[in-house]
């Protein structure tokens, strides 16, 4: 059986890559634009992946990629660009006129085929504003388009928004590179002994940080077989308590029960008489 041509297209910089099938076009190479269909009329996306290995299709299907785009869709996908920005300071406008201080518009989205226009907006705190009013405003607004609005969670509203990230980076991470959010716990600042101080561990979103995850595994793995804090060993210099663990240099800071601060490798350490071993999680 001939594996079907599927390329991956994104519609916006450091968006979600959506699977196409191109046997239309054989010949489409990453850095190419095409048209196709979505769920939202149609579509001008760059192809950005062609894939090689068999893949299992979607219940539905594959969609398929219409066409590549010519340079008069690509001088018409500019112009949308321009009022897409246009139309989001309108209803950022239409917001504050009516009071929707707890509704944060980030977005505005116009498809290729300009029958829809989408506004991306977040929400402050906890709110649940109601938008009927401003939904109305807006589609009176613009009449020749059919207005929707798609609520996004907190990481999404700071990925589209400017702004330098907490460690010092120019452009922050979910601004440059995930497409995707992988869940994030406070167990990861602990295991990697980040202190959980909020402002150390939280981003722009408010949320904790997505950088969290990067080295999580290696030190819940190189954290595997160290005592955990507060926990007795034996040392070569007596009995202490653990009061901190250094899991990639396979180290323990032991405060010893007649004085002082040391630190131990794990090979050094032993329990103290009578106390069972139990094992560590990551």
């Amino acid at each position: 059986m001939t594996m079907p041509h599927i390329v991956g297209v994104r519609f916006r910089p450091v968006g979600k890559v959506y699977d196409y099938e191109a046997s239309c076009c054989p010949d489409v190479q990453p850095g190419e634009f095409v048209i196709v269909p979505s769920r939202r009329g149609l579509q001008i996306g760059e192809v950005v992946r062609v894939l090689t290995e068999p893949t299992e299709p979607p219940e539905e299907g594959w969609r398929p990629l219409l066409r590549k785009a010519t340079g008069r869709d690509l001088t018409l996908r500019r112009l949308l660009r321009q009022r897409e920005l246009q139309a989001l300071l309108t209803a950022q406008q239409k917001a504050r006129d009516l009071g929707c201080a707890e509704i944060k518009i980030v977005e505005a989205e116009i498809s290729f085929d300009e029958r829809y226009l989408t506004f991306l907006y977040g929400v402050v705190g906890g709110a649940k504003p109601d938008i009927r009013k401003l939904h109305g405003q807006l589609a009176r607004k613009f009449p020749r388009r059919q207005v929707e609005f798609r609520r996004v969670g907190p990481r999404d509203v700071a990925k589209l928004l400017p702004g330098m990230g907490a460690c010092g980076r120019e452009v922050r991470c979910c601004a440059e590179f995930l497409t995707d959010f992988s869940p994030v716990s406070i167990k990861m600042a602990k295991v990697q002994g980040i202190s959980l101080t909020p402002s150390e561990i939280t981003g722009m979103c408010g949320r904790l940080r997505c950088c969290l995850v990067y080295e999580y595994e290696q030190y819940a793995e190189a954290a595997k077989g160290l005592p955990r804090r507060k926990k007795r060993v034996q040392t070569p210099q007596g009995e202490g308590k653990v009061v901190d663990v250094f899991p990639l240099k396979q180290t323990v800071l032991v405060a010893l029960a007649e004085g002082g601060i040391h630190e131990f490798h794990k090979d050094e350490l032993q329990r103290p008489e009578g106390q069972a071993a139990a094992p560590r999680r990551a």
